[in-house]
């Protein structure tokens, strides 16, 4: 079964998760147990969102495919709901769990936003070991998984990551069954509805990358060639005087109603109604080729293959090119540069102006400047005569936020540290990794905790870069199995909004 891939976020909090179970002690401090309340909020978040995923895929499927393609679609959605309501049925008993737990810890304080018993390591035990309950919650587990596995054929079985069995980990305490390790003595009654909060989170994953895998299957069936053309195709789209022109024209047919994979000299093109629009390459004079290549799934999925005879065309002025120095897409609160060339026209007598953002240069080295999500629009006019101009293109250009940087700690953004290295720290670090501008972020604040082995946590709070005198403080005393984990970490970045970045967890060596 392939190995489903958690998004960054995830993992950052799975590390987080497991540092802070790890750290269990008799006296369980507060501020670990707060952590489980935040984790807990942060999971029925993506599960609900997850859900809410679910809900567009079923409301697309029902306004397209089940409508247009009734006869084809039909078993396939049907196969889909079924999937639905075993992983729906599986969420019922989990949150029949959940509540049970809820209850036997005095019910949710709304101050906290946790149960009132949150720190109870016996309620879990108790519910979960004594009565049979978490062994009877993994055998569910194991169930719903078979279930779901049924309903999926080899090909989808390898790319639909199914995590919902337990496995205990080569890592887990030895001699620990899964319910124990998740729900067994010493688990604090607020790390055990955390787990029960996971579970949940990873039955909506599993449901959302089930309905995608299912819905998706309908453009496996075969090729209903249910539209015709009449084409024309010549040799060669520019002709010098005296040579003739040759073109062939026939009958071509097409399925309208699936979306086949095109691509022109291996780049993947937008396909609708079965059809797709290839856009040349026009930024340098001279005769272009390209080959285009249609992969069609068969019902077994595997894919057939056919190519077109290789097309050329020939690019001549006027012509205005414009483009980013460094990517395809503008970024909010840096200068973009972007080059624009007319091959045959004087620099001089080229004018650049932009619609959604500013533009400022000249003989063809220009900066953009954008200031909102969404798409610009960079027009090029040329002078081609007194009193006579010319526009030469009309570009639109993504525009992004800059993404969020990676806060590091003796330059590292995870793992672990040697105690005096940690020590020895005076500063935070906010990286922007893998881009091409010179973006800066200013570090604002974050939250320490500091938690050693038999001993309770330490907090402190640090503003900017430079560790304060309080965060020193509290680094001061990591000994080795200690651990830090930085939280609530704000930068802000060139483009003025504020970035909640991942937490950085180190474990002291």
């Amino acid at each position: 079964m392939a190995e489903k891939k958690d998004s960054p976020r995830e993992l950052y909090l799975t590390i987080v998760y497991l540092s802070i179970f790890g750290l269990y002690v008799l006296n369980t401090p507060k501020s670990l147990l707060d952590s489980f309340q935040k984790m807990r909020v942060t999971l029925d978040d993506a599960r609900t969102f997850k859900n809410n995923n679910v809900e567009g895929l079923f409301a697309s499927f029902e306004a397209d495919k089940l409508k247009k393609e009734p006869e084809r679609a039909q078993p396939i959605y049907e196969k889909a709901k079924k999937a639905e309501v075993i992983t729906n049925d599986l969420h019922k008993y989990l949150q029949h769990v959940r509540a049970e737990l809820e209850v036997a810890g005095g019910g949710v304080d709304p101050k906290s936003n946790d149960v009132k018993q949150n720190g109870d390591t016996d309620i879990s035990p108790r519910i979960m070991i004594s009565s049979g309950k978490g062994k009877a919650l993994r055998e569910k587990l194991i169930a719903t998984q078979q279930q779901l596995t049924s309903l999926l054929d080899a090909d989808q079985q390898k790319r639909v990551g199914l995590n919902l069995a337990p496995v205990n980990s080569k890592k887990d305490l030895i001699n620990k069954s899964w319910e124990q390790i998740n729900f067994g003595n010493g688990i604090p009654l607020t790390a055990a509805l955390t787990n029960i909060a996971r579970l949940q989170a990873d039955v909506a994953s599993t449901k959302d990358e089930m309905i995608k895998s299912i819905l998706g299957s309908v453009d496996k069936a075969v090729v209903n060639l249910d539209q015709f053309s009449a084409v024309a195709v010549a040799p060669s789209s520019y002709l010098i005087q005296g040579q003739p022109y040759k073109a062939e024209v026939f009958l071509t047919a097409y399925d309208s109603k699936s979306n086949p994979s095109i691509l022109v000299n291996g780049s993947s093109l937008a396909v609708s109604n079965g059809k797709g629009t290839y856009v040349g390459n026009t930024s340098k004079e001279g005769v272009h080729s390209w080959v285009g290549t249609v992969k069609v799934r068969q019902t077994d999925g595997s894919y057939k293959e056919y190519r077109t005879a290789e097309q050329k065309y020939q690019v001549a002025k006027p012509s205005a090119v414009v483009s980013p120095k460094k990517m395809n897409v503008l970024y909010i609160g840096v200068d973009n540069p972007i080059e624009v060339s007319a091959p045959g026209i004087p620099k001089e007598k080229v004018r650049v102006t932009m619609t959604g953002g500013s533009v400022s240069g000249s003989n063809g080295n220009y900066t953009a400047r954008v200031s909102a999500p969404g798409t610009v629009k960079i027009n090029v006019v040329a002078e081609l005569a007194p009193g006579k101009t010319q526009t030469l293109s009309e570009s639109e250009f993504r525009v992004k936020r800059i993404p969020d940087p990676k806060a590091k700690f003796a330059g590292k953004s995870g793992g672990t540290l040697n105690a005096a290295v940690i020590r020895d720290q005076d500063y935070i670090s906010v990286v922007l990794e893998n881009f091409d501008f010179d973006a800066k972020f200013t570090l604002q604040r974050y939250n320490v905790i500091v938690t050693k082995p038999r001993a309770d946590a330490t907090t402190a709070v640090g503003n900017g870069s430079t560790l304060s005198a309080a965060v020193k403080a509290a680094l001061a005393g990591v000994t080795p199995g200690s651990t830090v984990i930085f939280t609530d970490i704000i930068a802000v970045g060139p483009d003025g909004t504020q970035r909640n970045l991942d937490p950085l967890a180190i474990r002291v060596n």
